[in-house]
């Protein structure tokens, strides 16, 4: 998609920007911040801009640290390039286009697309469904390179890979990203295939982070993912702090290690060995051979969700929760409400955690996947629940998935064990009644007091300085919650 003359002036102005601050971050930003006020003129990053004037002009501010901490510890090519793709490409020009495309073809319109570019692996984690899928499932170039191309037609510049193991494909994965050197990439992976020569490769290419997963520390990773993978792991990292390369982890909590993985200990650690962001995931028990006792209780959950708020406050470490962080999304962001996810096989589905699907990119296009009835059934159910921070029609929400999939015609994309959407439903029925209990309690005690026991239509709040989540868009929507 071809950007507008407005857009490449802010493209330019944005690159100018970075440059600027570059130099000396602290003396910078502050000045840069009251170009944007004079600039901003129609209000529309008002919001926006006073949390960064709170930030800026605070230096004990946790978020200043880390704004600081990026600009020392981030190598200055990869920093200004993450700047121009994902800040300038893919949110600020991206996003709204987004909006006016939704409009235009009546369906949702993805922020980022997560793809497989293989279902190998060269690890066999417990639990994982990728372990059964084999390791004969391969998109190739020409078809990874024709999606990024159908995504930019639909102003979408944010790409992660997961799989299997991503980096089984290296060399394609570069490739990609010389290919399209105005999209951020990121990948998902075990850590154990980054050497020195990769990394060399990322400090080349600058839009890509790797994101590692990691269990804990070294008894619960090795655990899950097999002896010796946290040695390999930590010289991964190792490797890329040294190079100022950034990364992040992607951790996975589980009944058996929440405790560590919600420690400060953890938190600290995490920030040690160098990581920029973390992305907290909880167990799914998807597949035939998953093991559900490996799912959070109601509590270990709730104990996730106010550990992460915490440390947003004291630590330099951008958190996200994929399910606990509803109410900033306002509820599910899958089924191309800001992301959807396409397998090795070419299968695209709602979620990665949702292993059905009506569509394939050997047959359909992202704009026709995004108009079929799976994903429509997504768009007509979400936010699936009044309360956000129970977001997920499977984890959160009993039943929802199971009508969309049935409704749809949708099938298993397990190929080698096909699992029925309401088996795999009833598996997460008892934890849903349970966190519904909980989640509930939070929610209500988050709201402001004009919305405290709202549902769409009661107590609804009119006060347009309400700072609390979706006050105004509640107070200003037409549509009923999906109860």
């Amino acid at each position: 998609m071809k950007k507008s003359i407005k857009e490449k002036a802010i493209s330019t102005a944005m690159n100018q920007a970075i440059k600027f601050i570059s130099g000396n971050p602290k003396e910078n930003l502050p000045k840069l911040l009251k170009w944007a006020d004079e600039f901003d003129r129609s209000g529309t990053w008002e919001s926006q801009r006073k949390i960064f004037h709170e930030v800026i002009e605070n230096p004990d501010n946790n978020w200043n640290k880390y704004i600081m901490n990026l600009f020392e510890d981030v190598d200055n090519d990869i920093l200004k390039t993450i700047f121009k793709n994902f800040i300038v490409n893919a949110s600020m020009i991206g996003y709204p286009k987004q909006r006016e495309l939704e409009k235009k073809h009546n369906c949702n319109i993805p922020w980022a697309i997560l793809m497989d570019p293989t279902s190998a692996c060269n690890l066999h984690c417990t639990g994982c469904w990728a372990a059964e899928y084999g390791n004969k499932l391969n998109m190739s170039y020409e078809t990874l390179d024709n999606i990024i191309n159908q995504a930019n037609e639909l102003a979408a510049y944010f790409f992660l890979y997961s799989g299997g193991e991503p980096l089984v494909r290296k060399k394609d994965i570069i490739k990609l990203c010389e290919a399209h050197s105005d999209c951020q990439f990121a990948a998902f992976t075990n850590g154990t295939l980054i050497d020195e020569e990769f990394a060399d490769e990322l400090l080349r290419v600058k839009n890509f982070v790797p994101v590692i997963s990691v269990e804990g520390f070294e008894e619960a990773t090795d655990f899950r993912r097999g002896n010796g993978v946290f040695a390999k792991v930590e010289k991964a990292m190792k490797i890329l702090k040294e190079k100022k390369i950034p990364f992040g982890i992607s951790c996975c909590y589980t009944s058996k290690n929440v405790d560590v993985i919600g420690s400060e200990e953890y938190f600290d650690q995490m920030i040690n060995w160098g990581a920029k962001f973390c992305w907290f995931f909880t167990y799914m028990p998807v597949g035939k051979k998953a093991v559900p006792e490996l799912m959070v209780t109601a509590q270990q959950r709730q104990f996730m969700y106010e550990r992460v708020n915490k440390f947003r406050e004291t630590k330099p470490l951008f958190t996200l929760d994929f399910w606990n962080d509803g109410a900033h999304s306002e509820g599910c962001v899958a089924g191309g409400r800001r992301y959807l996810h396409i397998n090795a096989n070419g299968d695209i589905e709602p979620c990665a955690f949702i292993h059905y699907s009506d569509s394939n990119i050997k047959d359909k296009t992202l704009l026709e996947t995004l108009q079929s009835p799976l994903f429509q059934a997504y768009r007509k159910g979400q936010p699936f629940n009044h309360n956000h921070l129970r977001p997920c029609p499977l984890l959160d929400n009993p039943g929802a998935l199971t009508q969309a999939v049935e409704q749809s015609g949708a099938h298993s994309t397990d190929l080698q064990n096909p699992e029925e959407v309401k088996d795999l439903s009833d598996k997460c029925k008892e934890a849903a009644d349970k966190w519904a209990v909980v989640a509930e309690h939070i929610w209500e005690q988050s709201q402001c007091s004009k919305c405290k026991g709202c549902q769409y239509g009661e107590n609804i709040c009119n006060d347009n300085n309400c700072k609390e989540s979706n006050c105004n868009e509640i107070s200003n929507s037409d549509e009923p919650a999906n109860q």
